[in-house]
């Protein structure tokens, strides 16, 4: 018996085309990101989650609302909050870019660099930190629904965590598992371990562009 994983990035917001550190500043999705949240809903209408699980800023959330709402009534599982699948928490650097940042700290900055895993930002949260909220969220899910289908909406860093953790990669290397705003990935987890499927496909979005 396997559970299947629908993941899905919030879509875009101001901030993200600025390059702002956004973490836990709840910031709307912007007109683009309603029109990939959109895409990617279409995409999605197929599916039958028993459940949708989100992060409850407004981004992700607004983007698992409008997949929820795509889906037939008879197959519109119950849309859920999940806190602990908030982006890392950057403290005093929400709202800067990497080049503010450098800047104004760039010894903290180098610090923060060289051990993302024990270093946090000011007023932020570590790696680690983040890994384990990420990895307690993911367990409780997996056990609360085995052998069903459930669609996860969130954000890049917790969901690049949730994907490495399910993989067995160390948290650390989570970098390398890009995910684009509005993407899809897919994740099919058995007892053994996990099989990624699919991962960061944005195809969606540009049949709707």
């Amino acid at each position: 018996m396997s559970t299947r994983l629908l993941i899905v990035r919030h879509g875009q917001t101001d901030w993200n085309t600025s390059g702002r550190f956004q973490g836990q500043t709840d910031i709307p999705l912007n007109q683009t990101g309603v029109r990939q949240a959109q895409a990617i809903a279409e995409l999605l209408s197929t599916e039958k989650p028993e459940v949708i699980y989100t992060s409850d800023l407004t981004r992700a959330w607004k983007t698992a609302e409008i997949i929820h709402g795509a889906l037939p009534k008879e197959r519109r599982g119950q849309l859920i909050a999940e806190p602990r699948l908030r982006e890392m928490c950057f403290g005093m650097w929400e709202g800067l870019t990497y080049g503010e940042i450098q800047a104004r700290q760039p010894r903290v900055l180098q610090r923060w660099e060289s051990d993302l895993k024990h270093n946090a930002p000011p007023g932020g949260e570590t790696l680690l930190e983040l890994a384990a909220r990420v990895e307690a969220a993911y367990a409780s899910i997996l056990a609360a629904h085995p052998g069903g289908t459930v669609l996860l909406v969130a954000h890049g860093g917790p969901l690049q965590l949730l994907i490495a953790q399910a993989l067995g990669m160390p948290a650390g290397r989570f970098w390398q598992l890009h995910l684009s705003n509005a993407s899809l990935s897919e994740l099919r987890v058995y007892p053994e371990g996990a099989m990624l499927n699919l991962l960061n496909c944005t195809e969606h979005l540009r049949v709707s562009s």
